[in-house]
């Protein structure tokens, strides 16, 4: 009865839940990445796939809304950790060395965070709402008739000939504002260091990091933040190059 409070209301339950919505919302930027690099494969693709999410409905808000959610108490327990580690070392000699050692990415941790956040909302709105771009919006594009049938997990989920909305071409059109990718590509970079920081200290909050396998670790941390950072650079920046047109 006791977990709920225990785990709000404690150090060791706010890292708790900063480690474990940072994993979900790992999972959740790996997988988006996944279905959106799926831009530079057949238009059959992106446009089954987005249409495909689309027919979830209230399912796919649901999800949206969880997702919402995780953000939050993310934000909340890094916010309401950083306010403690603050006020306990107050201004110790000690603590000024030790914030001098740290990394850039653990140093500006809270600020990317937020940064990341209004990324988000602008993403939502440009892509999900309408609200910014909408002239490239989706539902003011020509629609596409698919080629072929598209499959999830092996499962026809979008049967060729069937009339889906032009995600593809929205994604391109708003890309093509320069403004608007330089936007995202800092965001993505800032989110990638964001994500050095955070994964290694997930590990870390977990128990699942060793001593003999730190420096492993780090390396792989390392690989993993830069492949991600480079496949979303890699969409805005075939569009401003002209490759995905």
């Amino acid at each position: 009865m006791d977990l709920v409070p225990n785990l709000f209301g404690s150090t060791i339950g706010r890292k708790l839940i900063m480690a474990v919505t940072g994993l979900l919302l790992i999972l959740f930027v790996i997988g988006h990445l996944v279905g959106n690099l799926q831009v530079f494969e057949d238009p059959d693709k992106i446009n089954g796939y987005a249409h495909f999410l689309q027919s979830l409905g209230p399912t796919l808000w649901a999800v949206r809304i969880a997702l919402l959610v995780v953000v939050g108490l993310h934000i909340w327990a890094a916010t309401v950790l950083a306010l403690e580690s603050r006020h306990a070392r107050g201004d110790e000699p000690y603590a000024v060395r030790r914030w001098l050692r740290a990394t850039f990415a653990s140093r500006y941790m809270r600020w990317t965070g937020y940064v990341v956040l209004a990324f988000i909302v602008y993403h939502l709105a440009q892509f999900t709402l309408g609200y910014a771009q909408p002239d490239s919006f989706k539902t003011n594009l020509a629609h596409y008739t698919m080629r072929s049938d598209y499959h999830v997990l092996g499962i026809t989920v979008v049967r060729a000939g069937t009339e889906v909305l032009d995600v593809r071409t929205m994604v391109i059109r708003g890309f093509s504002n320069p403004l608007v990718s330089v936007f995202y590509i800092i965001a993505v970079g800032l989110l990638s260091l964001h994500l050095l920081h955070g994964a290694e200290s997930l590990f870390q909050t977990l128990g699942l990091k060793d001593d003999r396998w730190a420096a492993g670790l780090r390396l792989v941390v390392t690989l993993g933040c830069a492949a991600y950072f480079l496949g979303n650079l890699s969409i805005p920046g075939s569009v401003l190059a002209g490759i995905l047109r």
